[in-house]
């Protein structure tokens, strides 16, 4: 039997209400979000922040490897998007669970007002700009998106090689943002703790009648 296309997937999933309304939703939610962030970025980048000690940039000396962290960003995107176009369910995971992440990231920056790491070298990408207005922004730090970004594909990719390879990446992207002092260590590794928290929340409340419906069949089976 032949494997049915992007557009065949797409199209029978669009025929599904709950599916569509989840797409739909998610997808205006997530462009709400992207919208919002450069206001909120050029505010928190006027106020006064607590500087930390982190002895682990205190003996990594800063280096500007902003070429390699958006390579690895953005090629990690690119499979996620090629993935996604044959698989909905991992684009409507995504989309929930991003806008969640960046509204308890922007929550967390709020309320956790932080100066950027002594040696800090601005990272430079045209694309990412769109979310911070264009502007230099130093003090979104607690905790870090680029880690979230990445731990968020790497939990929505299903193939074990690719989940290899994203992990892979953000380990990589986790260690150069370091390198260039972009983030404190507790913005890299708080950002994975939140990611999984959402993710397993998300997928829970997204797919629970899928889960019930399955149980279903299967008692209904165990009774004939």
């Amino acid at each position: 039997m032949p494997e049915a296309s992007a557009r065949e997937i797409w199209k029978a999933t669009w025929k599904t209400r709950h599916k569509k309304q989840q797409i739909v939703i998610g997808t205006l939610l997530m462009l709400a979000v992207v919208i919002v962030m450069p206001h909120f970025f050029n505010a928190i980048q006027k106020r006064n922040g607590k500087l930390l000690d982190d002895w682990l940039l205190a003996i990594i000396p800063p280096r500007n490897v902003s070429i390699a962290i958006f390579a690895i960003i953005w090629a990690m995107i690119v499979l996620a998007i090629a993935r996604a176009m044959k698989d909905p369910s991992m684009y409507i995971t995504y989309c929930w669970t991003y806008v969640f992440v960046t509204i308890a990231r922007l929550t967390c920056i709020s309320f956790v007002p932080l100066d950027p790491p002594t040696g800090l070298i601005q990272l430079t990408d045209p694309i990412t700009g769109i979310f911070y207005g264009n502007s230099v922004i130093t003090k979104d730090l607690f905790f870090s998106g680029h880690t979230a970004t990445l731990t968020l594909i790497c939990l929505c990719l299903k193939k074990k090689n690719d989940q290899i390879v994203a992990t892979v990446a953000t380990v990589a992207v986790a260690f150069l943002l370091l390198v260039q002092h972009i983030h404190y260590t507790i913005d890299i590794l708080a950002a994975p703790v939140f990611v999984n928290v959402f993710y397993r929340a998300t997928r829970y409340f997204l797919f629970r009648n899928n889960k019930v419906n399955h149980d279903q069949r299967k008692s209904f089976r165990a009774m004939e």
